[in-house]
């Protein structure tokens, strides 16, 4: 089976454990998913199968919306209430309207380091495994998109509790986001719980849960609930290519020369991603225009997908 499922991860599994049971379920071990939830999170995990683990690159990019609680008055060693507190004030001065006021710097293009608590690669070490060896390291800041903060509830006290709606890009720390409000206010903060309501156009209210998905391979209905990897990357401007030729020559991985009249919006300094289709609508490839040295432009597959392979006499 290739193609993109949108799965429900409950608090307490791992993303990799929710990989693992895809792999079970549908007794298919190509599998892999394109974002991690840690474990206390729960929501959205968008499951590749067969080809479409191949697209992973192109969907951690996607905008992602979360759903968090912050707590303020404290500070966490992890960013999040997995954490031992390690420094802790009373609060109970943070008004809603503070809040309100806060988040608003947080808008636009920010910078983060990444928490010591995380799957970032510090050489050759996931920074995690340096945590629990009890290191702390230097993590360089890494800028991320926040398009949108809302302060949905506000719940006073000597540890105020807000609950955040985030839209941001890929790589946003959600429980680094909470600290760093926190930092902002004077009192501190960390994470208490999140939910990942939207992945791209994937949305929670039609994610589907572990037990559902038994039932549908049960059924024989799997397909049901599977995306396309055509579908998938429907953002994507398409090159369509028109003769058998420009096929063989891209399903092997090679260039193509092509004008510009037959481009969509890339264009041959764009050098972005375009989905390269057959004049009956196959998906061959991903590729990438970029200009020859003679002044010609030339397509270059970047992704070639699993497909059957025409005769040169055909």
């Amino acid at each position: 089976m290739d193609g993109v499922l949108n799965l429900y991860k409950p608090p307490g599994p791992t993303s990799h454990d929710m990989v693992s049971q895809v792999r079970r379920i549908i007794g298919q071990k190509k599998v892999g998913h394109a974002g991690t939830l840690d474990p206390p999170a729960s929501g959205v995990l968008v499951i590749c199968l067969g080809e479409a683990t191949r697209i992973v690159e192109y969907l951690r990019g996607w905008r992602k919306t979360y759903r968090a609680v912050a707590v303020f008055g404290a500070m966490t060693d992890t960013e999040d209430a997995t954490g031992k507190i390690v420094a802790e004030t009373d609060a109970s001065h943070i008004s809603k309207a503070m809040v309100e006021e806060t988040i608003k710097h947080f808008i636009g293009n920010i910078s983060q380091s990444p928490p010591m608590v995380s799957a970032v690669h510090y050489k050759g070490r996931r920074l995690y495994e340096l945590a629990r060896a009890g290191q702390v390291v230097e993590r360089a800041p890494r800028t991320v998109q926040v398009y949108s903060i809302s302060l949905l509830d506000f719940q006073p006290g000597r540890r105020p509790e807000a609950l955040l709606e985030v839209e941001c890009s890929g790589g946003t720390y959600i429980r680094t986001l909470c600290t760093d409000i926190g930092r902002r206010l004077g009192c501190g903060g960390y994470l208490s719980s999140l939910v990942r309501t939207a992945v791209g156009a994937f949305k929670i209210e039609d994610s589907i849960p572990l037990e559902k998905l038994e039932n549908l391979v049960s059924q024989g209905n799997l397909a049901q609930v599977i995306h396309t990897t055509d579908e998938v990357l429907s953002t994507l401007p398409v090159v369509e290519l028109k003769s058998e030729e420009e096929i063989l020559r891209v399903i092997h991985g090679n260039p193509v020369p092509i004008s510009l009249q037959e481009l969509p919006t890339a264009t041959p300094a764009d050098c972005s991603p375009v989905r390269i289709k057959s004049q009956d609508g196959r998906l061959l490839a991903i590729g990438q225009v970029h200009p020859a040295g003679d002044g010609t432009t030339l397509l270059h597959p970047r992704k070639v997908f699993r497909l059957q392979v025409p005769s040169a006499q055909s």
